[in-house]
């Protein structure tokens, strides 16, 4: 039996305001495929978190959809808004 990885790999992307929620909607509907975060409202910058498994499909998603919105693919910022990743919970 073969597990799945589940290495998370976040996607940083600036994407106008207006379109969050629809990104948000898009990855949302493949379910598994990634969640969408808010990292920063004002200059609208979100991560995908895409467990490794999917990183080739939310990839392909992400070319599809610039072809509908403006969004452009950024480091990740220098601080951590949250803990998405829930690395404070010791098992």
């Amino acid at each position: 039996m073969t597990f799945p990885r589940t290495a998370i790999h976040p996607i940083y992307l600036r994407i106008a305001t207006e379109d969050i929620a629809m990104l948000k909607f898009v990855f949302e509907s493949y379910e598994g495929v990634g969640i969408v975060r808010t990292v920063e409202v004002r200059t609208a910058i979100v991560v995908i978190l895409v467990v490794e498994d999917f990183l080739s499909t939310a990839r392909e998603i992400l070319r599809d959809l610039q072809h509908q919105v403006d969004c452009t693919e950024v480091a990740a910022p220098d601080f951590e808004p949250d803990d998405w990743l829930m690395r404070e919970i010791v098992p």
